[in-house]
């Protein structure tokens, strides 16, 4: 399965062991690092200097004397891409003046292209079926879209589908834009593949490398901007513009730091509005600032998401599948690294951060399913969770069929539609809501939407007691107040609300 996507299977509670496209991830040391680095295979690093040219033209240099080779470099943030096979590059790095971080953005060597199995979905096998009517102006599966009629869209679409002058930008696994709900909104001119941390725009590349597998970026996709053309479902903003920027490594579809940097930087200088980011950073589930990699690479992502809010990008970002309390003092990770032998640790959160979600400048998005209770899988945490969106909840079974694992009905590759759960699937619905306001406000600025998002929510008080399978497995306490807190956050998002107020 893609090991840093925030999204879950179908799955089941009570005795049957939940599997999870995030908790099956694994997490290592600095010694797998060095392991790597002595054996003569390349690693990928990011090296972290002052925005300027000619402090990054130093650092180039030196990545050059140090035997490292430069695959890219960002002036605008100061962050220097390059490949070494030397176990003392970062150490080297770190005492270049000048240079405030580096480290290497994996435990594993960079490998060739590949595919890898990432589960099966429960598909729709025939578009137009559904055990209820089409009404009119529905979409042939809108019927069986519970998602959206909770956040309102429905209401919200006989209002305004949103501007065709609003790009959301899905980083990602890589969207089929051929797709019949997909295709009439695409911008092909504004999409990418970043992954090894440069840019390319060659046509087609932003589209997955298998289309039966890779299938994570054009669900997300169809969740914010299917369009209402009489074919399959309706996004969560029909009328918006989507953009593709492909970050997952082809054989592990593994996000990694470079990639999500080039991203960030592709976002900001083409026109990008709203960035969706339906992952977390890997290999490390929680990278943590007093490692010296890890805080480079903190840092690096850091760089990229304040350049890129700082030209007008709003981030909406996937709380995570773990369902930890993300605002503990600590936690246990035992998957990370996920890209080699992952090592048990205590994680101490506030030196820690799950990349981007608990960055600066992002909304954050926790799940719920059909009846609006935090969906069992869904991170939490007071403070730590801005709003939440319709991601899924396998506990709550659906009257129409197919629709029975309560999951969220998308696009998949090759024109077909399937339901999956998650917060990543919880995370475009916000960042569809967000479309629709800035269609409403074009010059709104990213902190005014991420404001605007919150106070239109709709609040969700906690419940007594969390223990959705009754044995403790994802018990959890709700806490705060009935307008902001740890399972909610502001409450869940209103699409109605987006375009009326």
């Amino acid at each position: 399965m893609p090991l840093g996507l925030l999204l879950t299977a179908a799955l089941g509670l009570g005795g049957t062991a939940v599997a999870t496209a995030q908790d099956t991830s694994a997490q290592g040391t600095d010694g797998a690092r060095t392991a790597a680095a002595q054996g003569g295979e390349k690693l990928s690093y990011v090296v972290n200097t002052e925005a300027d040219a000619d402090a990054v033209d130093r650092v180039e240099r030196a990545v050059k004397e140090a035997g490292g080779s430069v695959v890219t470099a960002y002036d605008q943030i100061g962050v220097v891409v390059a490949h070494s096979s030397s176990p003392r590059f970062a150490k080297d790095m770190r005492a270049v003046p000048g240079v405030d971080s580096a480290g290497a953005t994996r435990t594993a060597p960079i490998k060739a292209a590949g595919t890898t199995d990432v589960g099966k979905p429960q598909f729709v096998q025939e578009p137009g079926a559904t055990t209820r009517a089409k009404a009119d102006g529905e979409e042939p599966l809108e019927p069986l879209q519970w998602d959206k009629r909770v956040m309102k869209a429905d209401r919200a679409h006989e209002i305004s589908e949103g501007s065709e002058r609003v790009t959301v930008g899905v980083i990602d696994t890589g969207v089929d834009d051929t797709h019949p709900d997909l295709k009439d909104n695409f911008a092909a001119d504004r999409s990418a593949n970043c992954v090894g941390g440069k840019a390319d725009t060659s046509p087609g590349s932003w589209r997955p490398y298998n289309a039966k597998e890779d299938y994570h970026g054009t669900h997300v996709a169809g969740i914010v901007a299917a369009a209402r053309n009489g074919t399959g479902i309706a996004g969560a903003a029909p009328g918006v513009s989507l953009s593709a920027i492909k970050v997952s490594e082809p054989e592990t579809s593994l996000f990694y730091t470079e990639a999500v940097v080039c991203a960030m930087v592709f976002a900001a200088d083409h026109g990008i509005d709203i960035t969706n980011n339906s992952y977390y950073v890997d290999p490390w589930l929680y990278a943590c600032r007093d490692d010296e990699d890890q805080k480079a690479l903190v840092d690096a992502v850091s760089r990229s998401l304040e350049y890129a809010t700082g030209k007008g990008v709003a981030h909406v970002t996937s709380a995570g599948n773990s369902s930890h309390d993300m605002a503990a003092e600590k936690l246990t990770d035992d998957t990370s690294p996920n890209d080699s032998k992952p090592v048990k640790r205590t994680i101490d959160m506030e030196k820690c951060a799950d990349m981007p979600t608990q960055l600066d400048g992002v909304t954050s998005v926790a799940a719920s399913g059909p009846e609006n209770g935090k969906s069992y899988y869904s991170n939490y945490g007071l403070g730590q969770i801005d709003v939440t969106g319709p991601g899924g909840d396998s506990r709550y079974q659906q009257p129409e069929a197919p629709a029975k694992n309560g999951g969220v009905l998308s696009t998949m590759p090759g024109g077909d539609y399937a339901y999956l759960q998650g917060t990543s699937m919880a995370g475009p619905q916000v960042a569809g809501v967000a479309a629709l306001i800035k269609s409403e406000h074009p010059e709104i600025s990213p902190q005014e939407l991420a404001w605007r998002l919150k106070a239109q929510a709709a609040p969700e008080k906690c419940p007594k007691e969390y223990d959705p399978d009754g044995k403790g497995t994802y018990a959890a306490e709700c806490t705060g107040t009935d307008g902001d807190n740890s399972f909610y956050g502001h409450g869940i998002v209103d699409a109605l609300a987006a375009v009326t107020k």
